[in-house]
């Protein structure tokens, strides 16, 4: 699905490199503002804003990879990038809602959260949140170990502050049986930009200290159109495009060859009626959608997020869901963000979860689409069955129905008979039954006793150094 010509890219493209080589971007940290210079950029004389001239930009996207592998502790490695593929993950958040309860994920709460991301077969990475019963600082690397605790998906953590990006890579060393994260990343790391055009020092040291192992980077332009960007949706990409280009030069000084994940799939809109950031309506889609595009003419990976408005899994939850997760699926988005996740991003819900799963499912069955070769025009079947008008015994029915089709859970079909002899139930209903279900099996281990001790030892020493 496209939704900008290559001219009305190359119009937009144009227009961020201009802003990059007049204004430029404010870089708080001066070894990296340093690098930067050295690289080709132009500095001002305060020490923080440089500009980027074309010929440097071009160059850094030349250096990243198109394609990136996600890892996982299972042996699997899925690319994604400009040649395609779409992966799900879970969502950051600060709070859990079950009905219209909602409360701070604390440790436990992200234990579970992680278990049952981990049970969905169509999510494929778990996201960090912030634990409410341990500190700022060390939510970080706490966080992470109780993820590797409780999945072997690949695992992107949430940085809040400079020093956990160094625990989390030792315990990833663990995690990844000692081989080089280079070869396994298992663990990826992203920040996003301060729009207008300010990378802040904690997203830079991020950058400075991660650097040198070969993992995957997102850099996030999350601009809010009508707030700190144009209300206008080509203003807002001109404004994501030069902010995120700008991380994607900085990794590629820091790091040539560092696979970077290009994502304005961030972006929000102001509601003028009520001064809130929406994430669930239809122009939130068509950023993500645009940026994907954008990200590909670039030879880029993308990446969007995809969440409700709604402060509650229900109807409306659904249909914003499903809306605007067709729009980015179907522009072949390379990592989609915010399974579970409703109320603009703040809370995850363990019934959207599963939800979100089935509908992950059948996206992911659209991008197919139809495949047209003499095996699935099925002449011959035809030919033989017409006369019976039975299909339904034929071999290749039974060699074709799971490609063709998508048996979910929650959504099969069902008659009015049986759907009341079990209870009559909708789907969010039916939704909590499943997450029940999930995190009521025994809990498979997920870390040996070796790698159980060995992070809590790691944590334990930064703990004490932090606290």
């Amino acid at each position: 699905m496209s939704l900008l010509t290559h001219d009305e890219i190359s119009q937009i493209h144009e227009a961020s490199l201009d802003l990059l080589e007049t204004i430029g971007v404010k870089l708080d940290h001066s070894e990296v503002f340093e690098k930067v210079c050295a690289a080709g950029a132009e500095g001002d004389c305060d020490g923080a804003t440089v500009r980027m001239p074309r010929a440097l930009v071009a160059q850094s996207i030349e250096r990243a990879p198109r394609n990136i592998c996600l890892a996982d502790r299972r042996g699997n490695c899925t690319q994604v990038g400009a040649d395609g593929g779409t992966v799900f993950w879970g969502g950051n958040a600060l709070c859990v809602a079950r009905g219209r309860e909602r409360k701070e994920i604390e440790s436990s709460d992200l234990a579970e959260i992680t278990r049952l991301m981990d049970a969905l077969e169509n999510v494929h990475g778990v996201v960090g949140t912030s634990i409410a019963d341990y500190q700022p600082k060390v939510r970080d690397f706490v966080g992470f170990r109780i993820m590797a605790e409780n999945s072997t998906k690949h695992l992107r953590p949430v940085i809040f502050s400079p020093d956990g990006p160094l625990a989390i890579i030792e315990m990833a060393e663990v995690l990844s049986d000692d081989l080089p994260l280079s070869e396994r990343p298992i663990v990826s790391f992203g920040y996003s930009i301060v729009s207008p055009f300010h990378w802040t020092s904690a997203a830079l040291e991020l950058f400075l200290r991660t650097s040198g192992h070969g993992l995957p980077m997102m850099v996030n332009s999350e601009p809010l159109a009508g707030g700190t960007a144009p209300i206008t949706l080509a203003g807002l990409l001109v404004q994501a495009n030069a902010e995120a280009l700008s991380g994607v030069v900085i990794m590629q000084v820091l790091e040539p060859g560092r696979p970077t994940v290009f994502n304005l799939g961030f972006a929000h809109m102001l509601d003028m009626r009520t001064a809130m950031a929406t994430s669930g309506a239809v122009q939130d889609a068509l950023i993500a959608a645009a940026g994907a595009q954008i990200a590909r003419h670039h030879g880029l990976p993308s990446a969007s997020w995809i969440s409700s408005d709604n402060a509650m899994c229900d109807a409306q939850s659904a249909l914003e869901k499903a809306l605007t997760g067709m729009l980015h699926a179907r522009a072949g988005v390379n990592i989609i963000w915010g399974i579970g996740q409703i109320e603009t991003e703040f809370t995850l819900s363990p019934e959207q979860a599963v939800i979100d799963d089935e509908m992950a499912a059948q996206l992911l069955r659209a991008q197919k689409g139809i495949e047209v070769s003499p095996e699935t025009l099925a002449l011959d079947v035809i030919r033989e069955s017409v006369a019976s008008g039975d299909f339904l015994r034929h071999d290749h029915t039974l060699e074709h129905f799971r490609r063709e089709q998508i048996a979910g859970d929650l959504t099969a079909p069902k008659s009015r008979e049986r759907w009341l002899a079990e209870g009559g139930l909708g789907l969010v209903d039916r939704a909590a039954g499943k997450a029940n279900e999930i995190l009521a099996r025994p809990k498979a281990p997920t870390v040996t006793p070796e790698q159980s001790a060995r992070l809590q030892a790691i944590e334990k020493k930064w703990l004490e150094k932090l606290t």
